[in-house]
């Protein structure tokens, strides 16, 4: 029985039908996404041979998030959101079929792939915090952290999946399959999103609110809101120089512990395992809070330590787990302390805000560690991520006492009992 109520806490959300079935088709899709990701850098190798175009191709795909994503928060905040995801899903799944005729056909060229890149970094600008921000209108208040957690551990999932059958294809058939393939795997999403119970909503509905300004609106809110500043300035930090694993991880392999291709793909499938367990344990736990933050990113600073000290493949193999289920246990709380936090008519805004952190900085964090690595040795890539979390919740912490500390003594200070202060909401620190 014990079991049994563990099972059904850590599934919680999955009894919401909406939800259900979006994660579905999410888990399809996401798996589709890596196929395509792995199998466009292979392209980009293969019709270049040149790794610094690989590089390149990525930042054409991430800075339109970086530029885009906040005004991609403010649509969604002014429309409905499940009709904005909808009409963009026509537009990836477009994208990749393009892609995949142009692979087939043996038209495909550099400059192509730069043009859909494009495309698809421009439609995740505004899709992004459209789909991050309906998560909580799906399925309310009270499983959202659940909600969330469980989508980060699709991620994970699929992030092992997905590589490894796109590399089966490749070898097998040639990059188009993997193309196609995710062409059709929008399907599944596009099916959940058409078949949706509006009436079902949790929360208040985008397109029912009124209007509320614009990003400066949005930007202003979150400023004078600890509960909503505190997590987006530590994601910005951490998402910056901490989750560049795509670079520090390969040269760690590589030069810090001479494993080669083979190792560097056993310390990515030991991470996304930790990942997996630790998003599932964060879906049973829900908690958020700032202070579950500030816990985490300690967490994932410690693990991080004797990551970049590993003598040898063996001892890294056991601590990246550890490192992947506080990287997932971070993302998952911060998003949620987010999502219950904001106000509705601003949380589109505010998810904005965190794929921006979390996504966007990948062309200005990806360089910094790279010339770190390169200046430094090969460790120093996972000694600065150490570094960068442990300041950050160090940092968060300080912020906290701090808010703390000025509202203690706003209140000392009022003359009468009967004159209150309304509080931002989402700025008492909690882990549920």
């Amino acid at each position: 029985m014990p079991n049994s109520a563990a099972f059904s806490h850590t599934f919680a959300a999955l009894t919401v039908p909406n939800f259900r079935r979006y994660l579905s088709g999410q888990a399809v899709s996401l798996t589709g996404g890596w196929m395509q990701g792995t199998a466009q850098s292979w392209l980009v190798l293969t019709l270049t041979h040149s790794a610094t175009l690989v590089g390149v191709t990525v930042a054409v795909q991430t800075l339109p998030v970086l530029v885009l994503a906040p005004y991609g928060g403010v649509v969604a905040d002014r429309v409905n959101k499940r009709r904005m995801i909808l009409r963009l899903q026509y537009l990836l799944a477009s994208q990749s079929v393009i892609l995949g005729l142009m692979a087939a056909l043996g038209a495909i060229r550099f400059w192509s792939l730069l043009l859909t890149g494009l495309v698809l970094g421009v439609s995740s600008a505004f899709e992004n915090p459209a789909r991050q921000s309906m998560l909580l209108e799906l399925v309310g208040a009270k499983h959202v952290g659940n909600a969330v957690s469980l989508y980060a551990t699709s991620i994970n999932l699929a992030r092992v999946i997905g590589p490894a059958i796109a590399g089966v294809l490749i070898a097998a058939f040639g990059v188009s399959g993997c193309f196609l393939i995710n062409a059709v795997s929008f399907v599944p999403v596009i099916v959940s999103l058409a078949r949706m119970d509006e009436n079902d909503l949790r929360g208040e509905p985008s397109h029912n609110r009124a209007r509320s300004g614009g990003l400066r609106e949005g930007l202003g809110y979150v400023a004078r809101t600890p509960g909503l500043a505190v997590p987006l300035a530590m994601m910005g930090l951490v998402g910056c120089l901490a989750f560049e694993w795509p670079v520090s991880l390969p040269y760690m392999a590589d030069g810090g512990l001479h494993a080669g291709s083979a190792g560097y793909g056993f310390m990515t499938a030991a991470m996304s395992l930790g990942s997996v367990i630790g998003g599932l344990v964060a879906a049973g736990r829900g908690w958020t809070g700032p202070w579950y933050l500030v816990l985490s990113a300690a967490g994932m600073g410690i693990a991080l330590v004797p990551a970049a000290l590993a003598p040898n493949l063996a001892v890294e193999l056991v601590v990246l787990p550890l490192v992947g289920a506080g990287n997932v246990m971070f993302m998952s709380g911060g998003n949620a302390t987010l999502q219950l936090t904001a106000s509705p008519e601003m949380r589109g805004r505010v998810m904005a805000l965190w794929t921006v952190c979390f996504q966007g900085s990948t062309p200005i964090g990806g360089p910094l560690v790279g010339a770190a690595m390169s200046a430094v040795g090969p460790r120093a890539g996972l000694g600065l991520a150490a570094a960068t979390c442990l300041v950050a919740a160090g940092g968060g912490a300080l912020a906290l006492r701090t808010t703390a500390t000025d509202r203690a003594a706003t209140r000392q200070e009022a003359p009468s009992p009967s004159v209150h202060q309304t509080q931002p909401s989402g700025d008492t620190p909690e882990i549920n």
